[in-house]
């Protein structure tokens, strides 16, 4: 399975929206890839019906959001009709039909667990890269605030070079502030809390 800081493995898939390469055709965006036990499952549906309702935000940020799971392309699409004719729903993001192969090389097959794949969350940046790894048993859905909160995260601790703390924007310490990383030299440490609010010189942060 990919671990975190590697290049995401190309993979040539089939989904509700025809052929896909991944990560190439997701170049120059961050992406979500989810898979889910199976199609026409409770939980699933929830899932699915919570990633769309959140799919604005996602899209807001850059982010790409991409279903997955060993059934067929046809079994996607039915469930995909089933969620619009009885939940109001409309999937607008594609749902990728993979098969052992693609499941076993990410890592989504989990013997004890059975033979559907698991609750996988990949989150990649605009490089390809994997920058966060989740997984959840069968029996429990995903919080998808907290996908969203990550991804987030991610690109702000990027673009500004910092820390984000627990629970962030809502830290109990901090609230939403960040942390700026630890000075690795005894001149700029003495430096910091001149220049940063600061717990000690090792603990610093500031408003972005």
């Amino acid at each position: 399975m990919p671990l975190l800081g590697d290049t995401f493995p190309e993979l040539r898939v089939q989904s509700t929206h025809g052929p896909m390469n991944i990560p190439g055709d997701l170049k120059g965006s961050w992406f979500v890839l989810f898979s889910h036990p199976a199609d026409f499952t409770p939980v699933c549906t929830t899932e699915f019906v919570a990633f769309q309702h959140r799919f604005d935000e996602f899209s807001k940020i850059g982010c790409r959001l991409i279903g997955m799971s060993v059934d067929q392309v046809f079994s996607h699409i039915k469930w995909v009709e089933w969620i619009k004719d009885n939940l109001d729903v409309e999937i607008t993001f594609p749902i990728v039909a993979a098969n052992d192969s693609i499941a076993n090389k990410l890592g989504m097959l989990h013997p004890g667990k059975g033979t559907n794949t698991v609750r996988a969350v990949f989150v990649g940046d605009p490089e390809g890269k994997v920058r966060l790894v989740l997984y959840y048993p069968q029996e429990i859905g995903r919080n998808m605030d907290e996908i969203l909160r990550a991804v987030t995260a991610l690109q702000i601790s990027d673009r500004e070079k910092v820390a984000i703390p627990a629970d962030w924007p809502k830290n109990a310490l901090l609230k939403d502030r960040v942390i700026i990383p630890p000075a690795n030299n005894i001149e700029d440490a003495k430096k910091r809390k001149g220049q940063y609010d600061c717990y000690d010189w090792w603990f610093c942060h500031k408003s972005l």
